[in-house]
Parts: C-alpha cells; sequence; structure tokens
C-alpha cells in the first residue's frame, strides 16, 4: 500500500494504481472532476494511464453546473 493526500486527507491506495482507479476507490466518477497532481492539472486523457506513488498530493474539484 502506498499513502497519498486527496483533499488534504490522508487515504491509502494499493501500489501500480492509476488515478482513474484511485479515484473510483473512492467513489469519484473521473468523468465529472477535475484532479491537480502534485500542483499540477492533470489531462483527463491520462486519468488511466498516471500511476499513483507514494507521497503523492492531490486535489478534485468536482464540476458544477448552473447559469
Amino acid at each position: 500500500m502506498i499513502s497519498v493526500q486527496v483533499n488534504g486527507e490522508p487515504r491509502a491506495f494499493p501500489a501500480g494504481s492509476t488515478i482513474a482507479a484511485m479515484l473510483e476507490g473512492i467513489g469519484i466518477d473521473p468523468r465529472k472532476v477535475a484532479v491537480e497532481h502534485n500542483r499540477s492539472v492533470v489531462p483527463r486523457s491520462t486519468l488511466g494511464t498516471v500511476e499513483v506513488a507514494d507521497g503523492d498530493a492531490f486535489e478534485i474539484v468536482h464540476f458544477v453546473g448552473g447559469g
């Protein structure tokens, strides 16, 4: 298991997890959020290929509709 920070909270995930797997593991639909990984925005097209590493920090922002 590896330890990461998600929106300031410590979380543990299996080594080798991708960002998409991490999101699904905490019940978040990867299609409905923007993800910042170590202070860089992650393109949605790479969420399934970028692996989560021990000590990484993530900020996850949900899209909100409105007018």
